[in-house]
């Protein structure tokens, strides 16, 4: 009697560490969702040893380890740094010159934004980080210094006012034809009752990620580049976007890393992606193309440009609005009425947020709508936190511009 009682208490010590073990291997490869079913089963081996171990095996079985994140490549006609840069140095200058007989591929699978309230993740979307508090060890050896500057609107020769914001323009238009075009306010009704499709939002290049903690300098290893969209531009856009569908505007956001693996084309990639979204969904008036900026000093010293609002560090944000040059923008002057606008409402509702309008010989695909603008939010210096608090801002700004009574 004794032995066999023995054999049984072991066996059941045996299966209860069984369980325990592989409870605790579930419980370091499962996802966050499936740490409460991996619990369960290693909770439960009281009740049943043989139950809970199989419960453990099977969380093991369905596990899958965190996707890792390669840095994109570089390419040669495409640097994925600038030496110095005030206006996007990373960015190619002109983009493809589209075509507009090519043919469209079958349309995207759209995908609605997260309404503003709504913190859970989507379908497929990885959920954001927590808040990365400034790591108290030292700077790895060669760390660059980071700065911030705070970018004061223009005013004289060579910028307009709208509002209490300006634009500067570094084109041969005169001024004051640049000036009578911003009068003339947007050039599309967007339809908040409608529900159609009003906005896109996309990612030429999608890579771009920023500082993961404010710590006064950078590590040189870190290339400023994720394919991670819960850091990366797509994560700046997703609050965009949020803002207007809590406003009623129908926005969708396109998350497709166009510069990834190669950063060569990524303007060819995204303009076939703007082109099957209006072809599915011709609703569409209005085309964002969220980057971040990279401002560096000739010593190395990386620059974000910084604004405090409402007791929240937030990036400052810069509208790049190009013009014809040679027939490739017909419709520049109502992205420009858009453009101006846009940051009239930015800047009066929070002051501080905007650099002046970048109105230039550009291209970056605003030829395929009336409202296409690409906006930098921050640079590669500044936070995560600082550039998601900065597309709050942006997002909210664009609502209340879009809901306002004509």
């Amino acid at each position: 009697m004794r032995r066999r009682w023995a054999r049984r208490a072991a066996q059941t010590a045996l299966t209860a560490a069984l369980a325990a073990t592989l409870w605790f291997c579930a419980r370091q490869t499962l996802r966050p969702a499936g740490l409460g079913g991996a619990a369960l089963a290693a909770g439960s081996f009281f009740a049943s040893p043989a139950a809970a171990a199989e419960a453990a095996l099977q969380g093991l079985a369905e596990a899958e380890p965190a996707a890792a994140q390669p840095s994109p490549a570089p390419d040669a006609d495409e640097p994925a740094a600038p030496a110095i840069s005030g206006a996007s140095a990373d960015r190619d200058e002109s983009g493809p010159q589209s075509d507009p007989n090519a043919n469209s591929a079958p349309g995207p699978t759209a995908q609605p934004a997260r309404p503003a309230a709504d913190p859970s993740p989507l379908p497929g979307e990885i959920p954001p980080p927590a808040a990365t508090p400034a790591p108290a060890s030292d700077p790895p050896a060669g760390a660059g210094k980071i700065v911030s500057a705070h970018y004061q609107q223009g005013s004289g020769d060579g910028y307009i006012p709208c509002g209490t914001a300006s634009i500067k323009n570094c084109t041969a238009l005169p001024d004051a034809e640049v000036a009578q075009i911003i009068t003339e306010g947007l050039p599309f009704a967007i339809d908040p009752a409608s529900d159609a499709p009003q906005v896109l939002i996309m990612h030429t290049h999608a890579t771009e990620t920023y500082e993961l903690a404010d710590n006064g300098w950078y590590d040189p290893d870190f290339t400023c580049r994720s394919t991670d969209t819960a850091v990366n531009m797509a994560a700046v856009g997703a609050r965009i976007a949020a803002q207007l569908n809590a406003a009623g505007i129908v926005t969708l956001q396109d998350t497709t890393l166009h510069d990834y693996p190669s950063y060569n084309g990524s303007y060819a990639k995204s303009n076939e992606t703007v082109r099957r979204y209006l072809a599915e969904y011709p609703s569409i008036k209005v085309v964002l193309d969220v980057h971040r900026d990279a401002i560096e000093q000739p010593d190395g010293t990386r620059v974000k440009p910084l604004a405090e609002i409402d007791g929240k560090p937030c990036a400052q944000v810069m509208i790049i609005c190009g013009a014809d040059k040679g027939g490739n923008l017909p419709n520049f002057r109502e992205n420009l009425r858009f453009a101006a606008a846009w940051q009239a409402v930015m800047e009066r509702r929070s002051p501080g947020l905007t650099r002046p309008v970048l109105f230039d010989y550009r291209y970056y695909n605003q030829d395929l709508t009336t409202g296409s603008l690409l906006i930098e939010v921050g640079g590669h210096a500044n936070t995560i936190e600082e550039a998601l608090n900065a597309g709050d801002l942006v997002g909210a700004a664009l609502a209340e511009l879009f809901t306002a009574a004509p």
